[in-house]
């Protein structure tokens, strides 16, 4: 796949799986814009030099890329952004989102600045790119949104204690991608999302992992980024070198929604006495 002409943002690219999304797009000849606040794994404080020094990395690889510092809480931050790219290289083709951080807080310790960063990170920010993308982006002849969600987020089966603020912009981010994909149809648009298993930092990694390798993720998020991606409103999980793709839909019998073809109930108690067959409905 070659992206020779094609303008990449990319966001927590200062690091990690970002940083290697940056270089797999650079290397197959996009122009990428590395963004990075450089803040630590609670997503507090900054550092300029995380961003610039992976930009200099690269270049010094022979890739075309830009390193952004700068706070995407705000409107303003991401407008920046976006006019970083356009006045970096005249356009914008695909927008990466994947800036984040995973903190733990138990729901009765859950405070107003820790919820605000996971929320401003996970669901502000992602609005605000597209927001200010969004007119470069239909001008595109193959424009790519990336969000990203995460499996503890999506099944109850792998939750854990302590990711609420985490797990409600994870999951903020999907509803984002159904909208946009619907949104961004007529000007083919594609929205999708990635839900990446990597040991990085945010696991506490500080060496080279034996599994879980964050280049594992790298060749489904090219794949999404890329004009061979003809679908909307997917997300793909990548783990260990697998994937599979998922989405939420609808039977096709369903009326929506007058008529969910479901368990009929009148009543609590009959919903009380039907509950097995609504379950496995």
């Amino acid at each position: 796949m070659n992206f020779t002409g094609k303008t990449a943002i990319v966001t927590g690219a200062g690091r990690g799986l970002g940083l290697s999304y940056a270089r797999e797009l650079a290397r197959r000849g996009a122009n990428v814009v590395i963004s990075d606040i450089g803040a630590d794994p609670l997503g507090a404080g900054s550092d300029t030099s995380i961003a610039l020094q992976a930009a200099q990395m690269l270049e010094a690889e022979g890739c075309k890329v830009v390193g952004h510092h700068g706070d995407l809480s705000s409107e303003a931050g991401c407008r920046q952004l976006v006019e970083t790219a356009i006045e970096a290289f005249g356009q914008l083709d695909i927008l990466i989102h994947n800036a984040g951080w995973v903190g733990y807080q138990g729901i009765e310790s859950t405070d107003a600045a820790f919820l605000g960063r996971a929320l401003e990170i996970n669901v502000h920010a992602p609005i605000w790119l597209c927001k200010h993308a969004w007119p470069y982006l239909r001008q595109a002849s193959d424009a790519r949104v990336i969000l990203t969600t995460s499996d503890r987020a999506m099944y109850q089966q792998y939750a854990q204690a302590g990711l609420v603020a985490y797990s409600a912009g994870k999951m903020a981010q999907l509803g984002i991608m159904n909208a946009l994909s619907m949104e961004g149809a007529a000007d083919n648009i594609m929205v999708n999302a990635i839900s990446p298993v990597a040991r990085t930092r945010m696991w506490g990694e500080t060496g080279e992992p034996q599994n879980l390798k964050p280049e594992w993720v790298v060749p489904g998020v090219i794949f999404l980024a890329s004009p061979q991606c003809r679908h909307s409103g997917y997300i793909l999980r990548a783990s260990n070198g697998q994937f599979t793709a998922t989405r939420f839909t609808e039977h096709p019998d369903v009326d929506y929604p007058v008529d969910l073809t479901r368990v009929q109930a009148n009543s609590p108690e009959q919903i009380a006495q039907r509950w097995d067959w609504i379950r496995e409905c």
